[in-house]
């Protein structure tokens, strides 16, 4: 891997820590979250429209993936009303891989080294104490629901994704489109469960929910791009270093409270993420 595409990847992975921290600045989650779906639609129409429709069977995959998104979207807009980007972030991004290596090794008899179960277990000694965290230091622990709910409906629109992608025919059309349905799934289904007034009328919430929503799309597109000529599993591990990247802008921008733990815990499923990804 070339040094520039290490800097791009490590760009990426700020960027997915920074369209969270730009949903946790906003005055009201929620409306962050349901402007950033809005402007997805338009991104994602722009890219799959230049590209061929994905084969049939593929369609299904799609829209099962953009109804995960509406619960991992849900959960994670809960846990940030509940708790810090330092804390919510380690969890929900940590356990999803976690998840995923676990029933890929139980279910789709997916082959996994010594190596990688050690990077499952340092995963959940990281998270526990990330977890512990939340009793010792007087945090709100209706956090931890919200994060691992939001882990699992990563772990789950991954998987989904993946075989997806496998029957779409072009990978990058079958996101695009999810992109699409994403955003209309959560959009639609925000305003019929919380009406228009869920909608932010404030020109600073629609600022920061669109620059979510790019920054988000960013981090996806450096990352594919990435992946085209470097191997998948470095970056793939790579992009894990968002962690570290959201408890430093935690830390530094927010003011959270940083302590030796969480900073143990942090590190513990950074090194546990990229051992299962490589």
């Amino acid at each position: 891997m070339s040094f520039l595409v290490l800097l791009a990847v490590l760009g990426a992975a700020f960027l997915h820590a920074l369209w969270n921290a730009l949903i946790k600045l906003g005055t009201s989650r929620l409306g962050a979250m349901l402007i950033l779906s809005v402007a997805e639609i338009p991104i994602g129409l722009a890219i799959a429209l230049s590209r061929p429709l994905p084969a049939p069977e593929a369609w299904p995959w799609a829209v099962a993936a953009g109804c995960t998104h509406f619960f991992y979207k849900t959960f994670l807009t809960f846990a940030y009303d509940r708790g810090d980007l330092s804390r919510v972030y380690p969890i929900a991004r940590g356990a999803a891989p976690m998840a995923v290596a676990l029933f890929g090794a139980a279910f789709l008899h997916d082959e996994m080294t010594a190596p990688q179960y050690g990077g499952i277990l340092l995963l959940a000694l990281g998270i526990a104490l990330m977890a512990r965290g939340v009793f010792t230091d007087g945090e709100s622990r209706k956090l931890l629901p919200f994060a691992f709910g939001s882990a699992a409906a990563t772990a789950t629109y991954t998987l989904i994704d993946g075989l997806g992608a496998r029957v779409s025919g072009d990978a990058v059309a079958y996101v695009a489109w999810v992109f699409v349905f994403d955003g209309l799934i959560f959009t639609l289904g925000t305003l019929a469960l919380r009406g228009t007034d869920a909608l932010p009328r404030a020109p600073r919430a629609w600022v920061l929910g669109s620059a979510a929503s790019a920054a988000s799309y960013g981090a996806y597109a450096i990352s594919i791009w990435a992946m085209t000529i470097a191997p998948i599993a470095l970056v793939a591990a790579l992009r894990e270093t968002s962690i570290l990247f959201a408890v430093l802008i935690g830390w530094l921008a927010f003011g959270e409270r940083m302590t030796r733990d969480k900073a143990i815990a942090s590190l513990m499923i950074v090194a546990g993420v990229i051992v299962t990804r490589l």
